[in-house]
């Protein structure tokens, strides 16, 4: 087992109850504006969020799909409010929220928990303003919703292995991926030019104007701190404040933050092995890390020889263990899956808990591609792309390398060139970057790094964390949760040190039930 160090140094901790310096922050806004968003209350029973959106208020806002001819054509973007409960004298303005999943995520659910308080947000935070959720361009209920080629991740039986045996057996992975891509461009060849972030955060100006708002305060998590970074370079004097939970590493985007991934795919795997084993009194999968993983591989080939009712197999398991190295909530149900697939031979929990990918997933999928294969260079010649996994795999990052692949490759036939990625940064804005340790999406890198390119930000390390998304979700870290509900309250930050300028502690790893 690796040993588990932290990134970067750690010294010393600014902990909850730490000497903090207050920011000054130009203005709270003190009266609510009216906006021209014509809001209506969301109707029951959507077709993806369900009931999510009870209470919630639904609008649309219109936006040029092309920037460079605004008086063109326009797309639709769909937005969710819950509106401040505070007498407005005590009114804070609106905070935007984006919680990433790649670049394709829907948002439309997000208000409620904020404004109700269940994230662990200070009641009276939650109280002082208007949450506003939304599906950004391409994405869920706003139009169009981009989805292709439906059969590359749900062909309707087992996927190839990920991992290709033969040359001819990654010839027929990358034939699949360039006819995916080819269906993208078919489909929307008219509006792909236009699915990059920086269109993204266009919208949210649009959509600060539509809320009739002077300034906004954000708040996006993943690829949503991608897009806050963005908008606060291209748009620094409309921000009030700015959280950016899980931070992507702008130098990077594209291939880069790809190959990335994959190491701390196997590190994380490693960890969530371990723990594992720490309960083999529960699971009797090995009490060493490396005999839960060979558990794990023993499983993987036996779906590869037989996948399970002809449609789980090798890819489909990797799918279906993807979740432990991004969140450390899902060890529980997948390390049972495990246990009953090996040592009880019973597939039942395997069966039930795989889902074979519909929409939103699609959707997730083809915008994710459409996102990230403009913002950032991804190679044209599939020989680099092959080299570089099949080194990464035989160095040992074996769980996600192919099946990440595989999920990336129609980038290196897309249909629009990718572009220069954009410099990010600006040295005003007011920044409060969150990082876990542990993040397998981005790593502390990405952090450190937008922490320098906006010198007037603060970072909180969430020392032992697993979790994409750590404040203000259902890791209930009570020291970030302050943080960040002290930051939308009135400005307050940590006083600002070399290098990190706080350390929070990461909640315990679950404990399975005995």
């Amino acid at each position: 087992m690796r040993k588990l160090a932290l990134v970067i140094p750690v010294i010393a901790a600014a902990l909850v109850g730490s000497a903090v310096a207050p920011v000054a922050v130009a203005n709270d806004a003190a009266v609510p504006a009216a906006g021209t968003v014509d809001w209506v209350p969301c109707p029951g029973g959507d077709p993806v969020l369900g009931d999510m959106l009870k209470n919630l208020e639904c609008g649309t806002v219109q936006v040029p799909l092309d920037y460079d001819a605004p008086q063109g054509r326009k797309i639709s973007l769909a937005l969710t409010r819950a509106r401040h409960t505070a007498p407005d004298s005590e009114y804070k303005g609106v905070v935007i929220l984006n919680r990433g999943q790649w670049p394709g995520g829907i948002g439309r659910d997000l208000p409620t928990r904020y404004a109700l308080g269940t994230t662990g947000l200070a009641k009276d935070v939650g109280a002082a303003y208007d949450w506003i959720g939304f599906d950004p361009r391409g994405v869920g209920a706003s139009e169009p919703s981009v989805v292709c080629d439906v059969g590359y991740l749900d062909p309707g039986h087992a996927q190839p292995d990920p991992v290709p045996a033969t040359p001819a057996a990654e010839r027929q992975w990358v034939k699949r991926a360039r006819a995916y891509a080819d269906s993208c461009g078919e489909k929307y060849g008219d509006v792909l030019s236009h699915l990059g972030t920086e269109e993204a955060a266009r919208d949210l100006d649009r959509m600060r104007i539509a809320l009739g708002q002077e300034k906004i305060t954000y708040f996006g998590t993943d690829w949503g701190t991608y897009l806050g970074s963005v908008y606060a370079t291209l748009f620094p004097h409309r921000l009030q404040r700015m959280v950016l939970d899980s931070v992507v590493r702008p130098s990077g985007v594209g291939y880069r933050n790809s190959l990335r991934k994959n190491v701390l795919s196997e590190r994380n795997a490693e960890i969530f092995f371990a723990w594992v084993a720490k309960y083999d009194a529960v699971y009797h999968l090995g009490t060493t890390e490396a005999a839960v993983e060979a558990n794990y591989y023993r499983a993987q080939d036996e779906l590869t020889a037989a996948p399970l009712d002809g449609k789980i197999g090798p890819a489909e398991w990797a799918d279906m263990f993807e979740p432990v190295v991004y969140r450390s909530w899902t060890w529980l149900s997948r390390a049972q899956v495990l246990s009953d697939f090996v040592v009880r031979k019973d597939p039942t929990s395997l069966r039930t808990g795989y889902t074979p990918p519909g929409f939103p997933h699609q959707n997730r999928h083809a915008m994710t591609n459409a996102v990230n294969c403009l913002d950032g260079p991804w190679p044209q010649n599939w020989n680099r792309w092959s080299k570089d996994r099949d080194r990464q795999y035989q160095a040992g990052a074996r769980i996600l390398t192919w099946p990440n692949a595989w999920y990336d490759a129609p980038c290196a036939f897309w249909p629009e060139p990718a572009r220069k990625p954009m410099k990010i940064g600006n040295a005003q804005v007011d920044v409060l970057l969150v990082q876990p340790q542990f993040d397998n999406a981005h790593g502390v890198a990405g952090a450190v790094e937008t922490h320098a390119l906006f010198p007037n930000s603060r970072l909180i390390l969430e020392k032992g964390g697993h979790n994409v998304g750590a404040a203000l979700s259902a890791n209930n870290n009570t020291c970030l949760n302050k943080y960040v509900g002290d930051f939308f309250r009135d400005g307050t930050r940590p006083a600002s040190k070399k290098g990190k300028d706080a350390v929070c502690q990461a909640a315990p790893d679950p404990v399975p039930a005995s």
